[in-house]
Parts: structure tokens; sequence; C-alpha cells
């Protein structure tokens, strides 16, 4: 598990910037909430296949830190073989518009800066 950057944090001097930024920071967590949003509950093999080149070891620090964060939801079924699926909580619900808000300036970045995009294959 990380440690949490600052032993304690102000409120409303822009720790709660920080704060938001240690929850939904990181290279894929980002990404895990945004397919959790966009296609509800889902197992840990259908994340990994929405993003092929994230490691599982990864994916598992990154489901870890957002379970221990309260943002999503670890359901564990007692079968076999395993079954393990994962929401959004309630706080993660509420990230949705964040991250929504954060998708559309990324996508008027990327367009903005002439960055190398290519458009989603329609299934």
């Amino acid at each position: 598990m990380t440690k949490r950057r600052f032993k304690e944090y102000e409120l409303e001097t822009g720790c709660g910037v920080e704060a938001c930024l240690e929850v939904v920071g990181g290279k894929w967590k980002g990404l895990i909430l945004h397919h959790l949003m966009q296609h509800g509950t889902l197992r840990f093999n259908q994340l990994q296949k929405l993003k092929p080149n994230l490691s599982p070891r990864i994916l598992t620090a990154q489901l870890r830190e957002l379970e221990r964060d309260e943002v999503i939801v670890r359901e564990v079924y007692p079968v076999v073989p395993p079954k393990v699926e994962y929401s959004l909580s309630p706080a993660g619900e509420s990230l949705r518009e964040l991250i929504q808000a954060m998708q559309k300036w990324g996508d008027r970045f990327l367009v903005r800066v002439n960055a190398p995009v290519r458009k989603t294959s329609a299934k």
C-alpha cells in the first residue's frame, strides 16, 4: 500500500486538490474509473482486456489502492474458480463528473497540441 504524501492536510488551502489527485492520480487509476463508469461492474480479466498493456501486477496494485480509498468495491464470490468483481462505490460514483470533465479536457488538449491520436473502432 502506498503511503499518503502528507502527514496532515489543511482544508480550503489546496490540499483537497492534492488529496483528490492522490486518489485518482497515477498512470492507470483514472482509466480504471473511466471503464467502470462506462461499463459498470467488471471482473479483473475484463479490465485487463480493456487495456492489454497494463500488467496484472500493476492493475492489482491500482485496484487495491482504489479499494483502500473506498472509491471502488471489490466483491468476492465463494466459487471455484474464484470470481471477483469490481464496481464503483458511492464515493466513486461521486467522481463521475470529475472524470468526465477530465476526459473532455484531455481530448481537447490532445487535439490542441496535435498529438497522434486514433479513432476507436466501431464494435
